[in-house]
């Protein structure tokens, strides 16, 4: 508001000599307080809407998923004869990269587009130290689980896709 009023006054000072009113300046502040209240108003409600849209759509996932079991053991092991007939490399090509978007070297970036997005998405309003708390830890925590379930699952499934692995993140 401070800074709307400076405005308000720089512009008087631009476009004219005379001495803007006090009341008009208080006048013009109110509008601007009641639009200010009313944009927030707009993104609070959307942002409980979103909300309860995510939470249907979740309700509604969930159902299809129990109603369609046939068709979702289907799709798995079409998916599993795509991944097992990958080669070695291919697979290794794969997790580097989806390592890399999420944990990697470019991947503050990422988050620091996907953070605001999601917080506006659920009415919240954008808070920096928040999202460099998250961008300093989550992607560690992933990195870690992601690499576990390397060494600990994979090294069973494919013991020569994590020896390809090591030698393409060397």
């Amino acid at each position: 508001m401070q800074r709307f009023e400076e405005k308000i006054k720089f512009e008087n000072l631009m476009i004219s000599s005379a001495e803007i009113s006090p009341e008009k300046i208080e006048n013009q502040m109110r509008e601007k307080v009641r639009e200010i209240a009313q944009e927030f108003r707009v993104e609070s409600s959307n942002g409980l809407k979103n909300i309860f849209a995510d939470l249907l759509s979740v309700g509604a996932f969930r159902w299809l998923i129990i109603v369609s079991k046939r068709e979702i053991a289907v799709l798995k092991d079409f998916i599993d004869q795509i991944v097992y007939g990958l080669s070695d490399s291919a697979k290794a090509f794969i997790i580097i990269m989806f390592t890399d978007m999420f944990v990697g070297f470019y991947s503050p970036h990422g988050w620091e587009v996907i953070l605001p997005s999601v917080l506006q998405h659920f009415g919240l309003p954008e808070n920096h130290n928040f999202i460099s708390l998250f961008i300093a830890t989550v992607p560690v925590i992933l990195d870690t689980i992601f690499k576990y379930w390397i060494f600990r699952n994979l090294s069973r499934i494919s013991p020569s896709a994590v020896a390809t692995y090591r030698n393409m993140n060397e």
